[in-house]
């Protein structure tokens, strides 16, 4: 079993991760933020790979995307910054991004630098799962790098029982019917079906949690949240990411 799916289980349903987009708000603010965060008591962390048109993103994520490219944000670069900064980070972190910025580097070398720059889980929300399957699997798995999938409340079980049996870290589950940052009610009787479904993987909910009432609300129906918009909002807004950050997240876990 690896790290990250040792410490999900372990936390025993209150498990945070929050999201940021890779240089963003500056292009030195990767590393920055990364630091930062390793000394809260958030569980693991996202890192967006900027693209020019995140179609699952909200506004702001879409907005965060598009400063980071105009401060020269890369991919390559990216893997570069995390290089040079893994060794330091005890926190699991793994990369979110479009097909579109993995192809274009390569599929060997993609994951090839994701084993070198100390990711280990990817989330790819337009890659097929026959597409994993038969173009990526065999260069993840030398690279020691495994795929999180999204699913929603209404996806069938079949494709959730595959999804479990491809997974192994867990299953981003989203919300409801909606794009990162905007509010839709948590569908409960759904979450709660998926559930019961007794999954080998555990099940973290994502997409419109903002609050520390979204957040509790999640690690009763499922095993933890996902911060994206609100926290960059967080970043955007800040004169002092050191003491914004600890706060944000002293406060959505309440300590």
């Amino acid at each position: 079993m690896n790290t990250l799916k040792k410490n999900i289980l372990s936390n025993h349903h209150n498990n945070l991760s929050v999201f940021f987009t890779a240089g963003f708000p500056t292009i030195d603010s990767t590393t920055d933020i990364l630091g930062i965060l390793n000394n809260t008591a958030v569980d693991f962390i996202e890192i967006g790979i900027p693209f020019s048109d995140p179609l699952a993103d909200g506004p702001v994520i879409q907005h965060s995307s598009t400063i980071a490219l105009q401060n020269g944000m890369t991919l390559e670069l990216l893997f570069s910054q995390l290089r040079a900064v893994k060794d330091k980070i005890r926190k699991p972190y793994l990369l979110m991004g479009y097909l579109n910025s993995l192809l274009a580097m390569g599929i060997e070398t993609f994951y090839r630098n994701c084993d070198e720059s100390g990711v280990h889980h990817i989330i790819i929300p337009d890659l097929p799962i026959k597409e994993y399957l038969k173009e990526h699997k065999p260069f993840a798995a030398k690279s020691g790098v495994s795929p999180i999938f999204l699913i929603t409340p209404s996806t069938s079980e079949k494709r959730i029982r595959e999804i479990d049996g491809i997974s192994k870290a867990f299953i981003y589950l989203v919300s409801g019917n909606t794009t990162t940052g905007n509010q839709s009610e948590m569908q409960t009787e759904a979450i709660q079906r998926i559930t019961a479904m007794n999954l080998k993987n555990p099940v973290i909910i994502g997409f419109g949690i903002k609050h520390r009432v979204d957040y509790m609300q999640a690690c009763t129906l499922a095993d933890g949240a996902i911060i994206g918009s609100a926290f960059i909002d967080i970043i955007a807004q800040s004169n002092n990411l050191q003491d914004d950050i600890l706060q944000f997240i002293n406060q959505i876990k309440n300590i």
